[in-house]
């Protein structure tokens, strides 16, 4: 039997995750609070009125922007302030829900990335919105068997936060997830999923999540391996429940 070994969110997209020991599902919704903000990089056309998905491309994030992963941020999931650490040192605070606290990030940004960005960056936030890789509301799953498999690949060990998913999972057979798309999974009581899509990887795996160098090239690996960049699963929730780290995971 499969279970959870971790849970995490990633509060603002591209920046720190942080791990949860337990977190209430709800039908069609994200992981409470995953990616609540995002970091616009030059005018995106963002509408916090009428939200709608836009591509990774319009954000700072790892894929081009590694040097994110060098900060230590963390985020406060009741006054909405984030705090980021460059180095040794608190390089800037702000709460993100007024305009003061976001100029004191936005500025930090404006410094520290001058020669990355194509405009004033702007964190962006709207009520009900995720800024998701993908248009739907889903659910990432990590199977670290399969993350093993990656180092056997390119002979190195591996942060299994390179994949910055929701859930990680023990149990399961290196790449068996990739064919549950179709199925349903029950974790804990009540929580039920339906897998929608396999994830692929891009260059933002390629980041090592805690000294934001660019070392490895797990895509091409995965390619060169399998035939495929393929690595973890998306899924939507379907029915309410709570899930925790040490719940078993069962394939319907």
């Amino acid at each position: 039997m499969a279970t959870i070994r971790s849970i995490y969110r990633y509060p603002v997209k591209g920046l720190s995750p942080e791990a949860l020991p337990r977190i209430a599902l709800a039908p069609g919704e994200t992981v409470p609070g995953d990616r609540l903000y995002a970091i616009e990089n030059g005018p995106s056309g963002f509408d916090p009125s009428a939200p709608a998905y836009l591509s990774k491309q319009h954000f700072l994030m790892l894929m081009k922007n590694e040097r994110l992963a060098a900060l230590r941020t963390a985020f406060d999931q009741t006054s909405h302030v984030l705090r980021i650490q460059d180095g040794e040192c608190e390089a800037a605070r702000g709460d993100l829900r007024t305009d003061k606290g976001r100029a004191r990030i936005e500025n930090f940004f404006a410094a520290s990335f001058a020669d990355e960005l194509r405009g004033a960056p702007k964190i962006l936030h709207a009520n009900g919105h995720s800024f998701s890789d993908v248009a739907r509301k889903v659910v990432s799953l990590i199977n670290l068997a399969s993350v093993t498999a990656v180092e056997d690949m390119v002979d190195a060990p591996i942060n299994p936060l390179r994949f910055r998913g929701n859930v990680y999972v023990t149990g399961w057979p290196a790449w068996s997830e990739l064919d549950l798309v179709g199925k349903e999974l029950s974790i804990g009581p009540h929580a039920r999923l339906k897998v929608v899509k396999r994830i692929v990887r891009c260059a933002a795996a390629n980041v090592d999540p805690l000294t934001g160098i660019r070392d490895l090239n797990i895509p091409k690996a995965l390619m060169r391996g399998l035939g495929h960049g393929d690595c973890g699963i998306y899924a939507e929730v379907t029915a309410a429940g709570e899930i925790a780290a040490g719940d078993e995971i069962e394939i319907i």
